[in-house]
């Protein structure tokens, strides 16, 4: 009669499973995940205190006026919350399209090597300060907008408000293009990560069931991965809304809310990032500390729906 493999006994005391180094592991581990919960709730707490004048005095009026006037003590966020959604919206119509085609191409249907060179490239973008896509934004980006791309939208889609006006180079739309390839690396890269994830099952039993390679991949391995997919789209959102310096060089600046996106405009991080030094007394400077809050807010927002659009979805990579 075969007898059970004999079992180490578990630890019970405090002292043996601190020598068996689970409380140690335990409480840095731990301590390492409050951390987490302490700097999210410091970063509300400051900008909730930092502008108790201008909520007090503003209220819900701060959020729904357009008026921004240092000198005549209005202050108004509007503006710089359309600029902020504008923008983002537009940089994620451009990116993820072309994010998810290039993550698809790279995991699925490219040959290895190419694929494994064009992903370190892709890397290195993703690792690109943001000021330096500002200055190719000015100089190499703008200048082909005016001379090329935004005469053509406009011959052909002249009649849409959204293309209407004089450009004058810096405008939304640039600021959105900007945006746009900023992005693009996050998407691919996290998006092509979670497409190699997917488990060679589903593709065999696709293509053993006489799908073509396209087919399996956009109608097996895609929707398996739309989790994960979705959780890089909104990643890559999360980036969009709080870039400051390459926005702030093509976005113009204007305080204005205007239909079309060849006009300038504005964006919160733009503005924080512009006039923080010039806010000479305490209500300026808590207008702006309340504009970092409605940042801060309008991101947990958007994160918010995010992940109840990725626990919503259907498939998607599963945790174990």
């Amino acid at each position: 009669m075969a007898t059970a493999p004999a079992t180490l006994p578990r630890p019970h005391s405090f002292a043996q499973r601190l020598r068996a180094g689970d409380s140690i592991a335990y409480t840095i581990t731990f301590a390492a995940s409050a951390t987490i919960i302490l700097i999210t709730g410091l970063l509300a707490y400051y900008l909730w205190t930092g502008s108790a004048l201008t909520r007090q005095r503003f209220g819900w009026n701060f959020i729904f006026t357009s008026t921004w006037d240092p000198v005549a003590g209005q202050f108004g966020a509007l503006p710089f919350i359309y600029g902020t959604l504008v923008t983002s919206f537009l940089a994620l119509l451009i990116a993820v399209p072309t994010g998810l085609g290039a993550a698809i191409f790279l995991a699925e249907l490219a040959p290895r090597r190419l694929s494994d060179a064009l992903t370190f490239m892709i890397e290195l973008l993703a690792a690109v300060p943001s000021v330096i896509y500002g200055l190719l934004g000015i100089f190499l980006l703008v200048p082909l907008l005016q001379s090329k791309v935004v005469p053509a939208l406009q011959a052909v889609f002249g009649f849409l408000p959204i293309f209407s006006g004089t450009f004058h180079g810096v405008s939304l739309f640039s600021a959105g293009l900007v945006l746009a390839i900023m992005i693009v690396p996050f998407i691919i890269s996290v998006s092509r990560e979670i497409l190699l994830a997917v488990p060679n099952d589903q593709r065999e039993a696709a293509l053993a069931l006489g799908a073509t390679k396209w087919e399996s991949t956009w109608k097996v391995v895609v929707p398996y991965a739309m989790r994960g997919i979705l959780g890089s789209v909104f990643l890559a959102l999360a980036r969009a809304l709080g870039e400051t310096m390459a926005v702030t060089m093509v976005i113009g600046n204007t305080p204005r809310i205007q239909a079309s996106l060849l006009s300038p405009g504005y964006s919160i991080a733009a503005v924080i990032a512009n006039e923080f030094t010039e806010a000479t007394n305490d209500f300026y400077l808590q207008a702006l500390v309340e504009l970092g809050l409605v940042l801060f807010a309008l991101t947990v927002v958007l994160n918010g729906l995010a992940r109840l659009l990725i626990l919503t979805t259907g498939g998607g990579v599963k945790r174990r």
